[in-house]
């Protein structure tokens, strides 16, 4: 026990011989007081005088400017002198060198601190310790700052992975992840997830996907929306780590797609967002984007690929990697709004806005016109699938059809009387607002001026509509476009101008110029 107490006593005795200022400037080094700043506004209150630290280019650092005699300075630089003592007009100054924190750099830094006092042993010794102080401070900032920039190039590079996949681009993308994630892109199939939650929280979400995922997945801080995480995966066991992480978070939610190929990323994502408003009503917050019945699937497949193959005929004349960043902008610009999907691929809007409008241009249509961009949309879906190899007929020849004759099938007709069919319950004809919504290119205001009523009231039954259709229609995206197929179908909507299913053009199917039609010489036509 007397040794104990000894000891006790030594440790309190060691603790009053420490000087304040030592103790003073330790607590400067305690994790939450480590601030350059403050540390040599401290020795130049300590000293009583002025202190400042600038860099080897003469950046201040810290502290209140002065005048530095430039040979001295660059003596001390280079290392020629380790420090510096002068005195003029009955001020006293001392220069120290700072160490540069990287090993890397040749420079350094320079601490001045001068007062109308001489420099004694006690402000000597104050300012060494200072300097080691500062230095410790510098380099542990240093390799702070070198984590967030690593933490902000691997975000980065995650992006530009995603950005690639996003306009088909698979091979760069592969190219790009191999070098920091091996094997991570080494298949054919993914699904993408997107995990919604508060936007304030979204880092520390991106990270607790990161974890439960590992290198598993691609997590990607949605460019887009500031709530949302994307996560793309190849493997399965990421899915039951997401949903576990959303279980043990409240307030967010999660959308998931089906599996697709790699080059339908884009696809996979819209399905995940699609996926998102039915996570909203679900108990577990949680949802996979349903399979359900297509318009696409009730078509004739042959037929629609022949449709297809015509309807964008004038974009085979540009080179390949044209002809592609083309198809996947408009393929995005059509499932979201130009800005959201400039985000998601890293470029202007105004990018996103001219090669639609060069889109718009080759094909001779107008993007404002709900039933066009529906019935485009069909086609850059069904191309995809052309383009992942899935034309079963080879190099046979194809059917010739009108978009009519693809609307025209039994049993696309019965499953839009179905869909539709569903809003004639409710007594505040939904499907009449729906209709004149569609018809006015979705603007409320023009609705309501066809339809005598607020355009509230319009933008009221347009929402409530989307629960009874289980899709979203004031987002634009699939969900509508399935809608506008069914008015389309049903004959309730006037078919879209598309010139090339018009008689008399060069690249209609029954005009004689029609590839595989009797007499025709089989080169392509470009409109």
């Amino acid at each position: 026990m007397a040794g104990q107490r000894g000891g006790r006593g030594g440790g309190r005795a060691a603790d009053a011989e420490t000087p304040t200022w030592a103790r003073e400037l330790l607590d400067h080094l305690r994790p939450t007081g480590r601030d350059v700043r403050k540390v040599v506004a401290w020795l130049a209150e300590t000293v009583h005088g002025t202190a400042v630290l600038q860099d080897d280019s003469g950046t201040l650092v810290a502290g209140t400017p002065m005048p530095l005699d430039e040979s001295l300075v660059a003596g001390i630089l280079t290392g020629r002198l380790a420090s510096a003592a002068t005195e003029e007009g009955g001020s006293h100054l001392r220069l120290v060198r700072v160490e540069h924190p990287d090993p890397a750099s040749a420079g350094a830094g320079v601490l001045a601190v001068a007062r109308p006092e001489p420099f004694d042993r006690r402000t000597s010794d104050i300012l060494t310790h200072t300097v080691q102080v500062l230095e410790l401070l510098l380099r542990a900032r240093e390799t702070t700052e070198a984590g967030r920039r690593l933490k902000r190039a691997t975000s980065d590079l995650r992006l530009a992975i995603l950005q690639l996949l996003m306009v088909e681009d698979t091979v760069s993308a592969r190219r790009v992840a191999a070098g920091l994630w091996p094997g991570l892109l080494d298949t054919d199939t993914a699904c993408v997830y997107v995990l919604e939650g508060d936007a304030a929280e979204r880092d520390r979400l991106a990270e607790e996907c990161l974890g439960v995922t590992g290198d598993r997945a691609l997590v990607v801080r949605c460019p887009a929306m500031d709530g949302h995480v994307i996560i793309v995966t190849t493997g399965e066991a990421a899915g039951a780590a997401l949903r576990s992480l959303v279980d043990r978070t409240p307030g967010t939610l999660l959308g998931g797609s089906a599996r697709q190929s790699l080059a339908r990323t884009a696809t996979a994502y819209g399905q995940a967002v699609s996926a998102l408003a039915v996570a909203r009503v679900r108990p577990d917050k949680a949802a996979l984007y349903a399979e359900r019945n297509r318009p696409e699937r009730l078509m004739d497949p042959a037929a629609l690929r022949a449709w297809t193959a015509r309807l964008l005929r004038p974009l085979d004349a540009l080179p390949h990697h044209t002809r592609a960043e083309l198809l996947a902008t408009t393929r995005l610009g059509l499932e979201f709004t130009a800005v959201s999907a400039a985000k998601v691929l890293g470029v202007s809007r105004n990018t996103v806005r001219a090669r639609m409008e060069r889109v718009e241009s080759l094909l001779r249509t107008d993007f404002t016109d709900l039933a066009v961009r529906a019935t485009v949309h069909l086609a850059l879906s069904t191309q995809v699938s052309l383009a992942d190899g899935q034309d079963e007929n080879g190099g046979t020849r194809q059917p010739r059809a009108r978009l009519d004759d693809l609307l025209a099938g039994p049993a696309l007709e019965t499953w839009a009387r179905e869909l539709l069919g569903r809003l004639d319950s409710d007594a505040r004809d939904l499907r009449r607002t729906l209709r004149s919504w569609i018809a006015a290119g979705g603007n409320a205001e023009r609705a309501a001026r066809a339809l005598a009523v607020h355009a509230q009231t319009v933008r009221d039954h347009v929402r409530s509509a989307e629960p009874v259709l289980e899709r979203r229609l004031l987002a634009s995206g699939g969900d509508l476009y399935e809608v506008v197929l069914a008015h389309l179908a049903t004959g309730e909507l006037a078919h879209p101008d598309l010139p090339r299913d018009e008689q008399g053009y060069p690249d209609h199917p029954d005009h004689p110029g029609d590839p595989g039609h009797p007499g025709d010489s089989g080169a392509p036509v470009h409109g």
